[in-house]
């Protein structure tokens, strides 16, 4: 062994046995093994077989998915479910009033444009709600007040909350349903949703007027009933017109008897609910 400077060197012809010799590195081969790799069959969930690279993990909020845990139910069947009328409900409190606005202005005629893309029964529903408690308190306020007036014995009449439920909710269904079989037989079908969203606003002018009535004068109860009646019938013919035309001839037959029963709605309101006996 020579020691030179910082390196060591070893004598070869002074070792035993003999060192194998390096092979030169730019001839150098490599060889990998094969591997054998499990290969698993294409999944239902996330990652997906074939060269498709997984999908990202926030690609599940960036974009619109599908619950699966909603029932998935489609044809007829599907009109008996909550989501299909979740559309007619999901309205803005902006919008309920700028339609109640317009229910007050019949002479316009503009109400059906207005909310032929976006027909509601949230307004419809809530306003027959509102007649009825209005029409019950109301009712049985100003018999109460009449009756000790008169020092007579005042007893609750449930009737009037069961009448006025019958009543509203019963007009504000089976007339736009009736109104649609008709119209469907002229050829001018409308929309059933639409039909609803029209009547039940014309109700609305029915809220002020009975809270008009607790004045205890006959004629002005009758004007007021009058007023309500015309402006509700007014509404509901002129915003029909333009589409009962297409009806031919008997249009004017139809409109006429549209605007004569929202009339007899006022005449018969008047006689049970405007009319206090004692």
């Amino acid at each position: 062994m020579m020691t030179g400077g910082n390196y060591t060197t070893i004598d070869s012809q002074k070792v035993s046995g003999s060192v194998p010799s390096v092979p030169d590195p730019g001839h150098a081969t490599v060889k990998f093994a094969e591997s054998n790799l499990q290969t698993f069959p294409p999944s239902q969930g996330k990652i997906s077989g074939g060269s498709n690279p997984p999908r990202d993990a926030d690609d599940t909020f960036s974009g619109p998915g599908s619950s699966t845990d909603e029932p998935q139910s489609g044809g007829w069947l599907h009109k008996f479910t909550v989501g299909a009328y979740k559309p007619f409900f999901d309205v803005d409190t902006s919008d309920v009033v700028d339609r109640l606005k317009e229910s007050l202005f019949p002479f316009r005629g503009t109400f059906t444009e207005k909310t032929a893309d976006k027909p509601d029964l949230y307004g419809p529903f809530w306003i027959c709600t509102t007649l009825i408690f209005v029409a019950a308190s109301i009712g049985t306020f100003v018999t109460y007040v009449a009756h000790k007036w008169k020092k007579q014995e005042w007893n609750y009449d449930i009737n009037l909350v069961t009448w006025s439920a019958g009543v509203f909710y019963g007009y504000v269904t089976l007339v736009p349903l009736a109104l649609y079989v008709v119209l469907k037989y002229f050829s001018a079908p409308s929309g059933l949703v639409q039909l609803f969203c029209l009547y039940g606003y014309s109700l609305f002018i029915f809220i002020p007027a009975l809270c008009l009535s607790v004045v205890p004068v006959e004629i002005f109860r009758w004007v007021i009933a009058g007023v309500a009646g015309f402006m509700s019938a007014t509404f509901v013919a002129l915003n029909l017109k333009a589409h009962i035309n297409s009806a031919g001839e008997r249009s004017i037959l139809i409109i006429a008897s549209i605007f004569l029963l929202q009339l007899g709605l006022a005449v018969v309101l008047k006689l049970y609910l405007f009319t206090v006996t004692v």
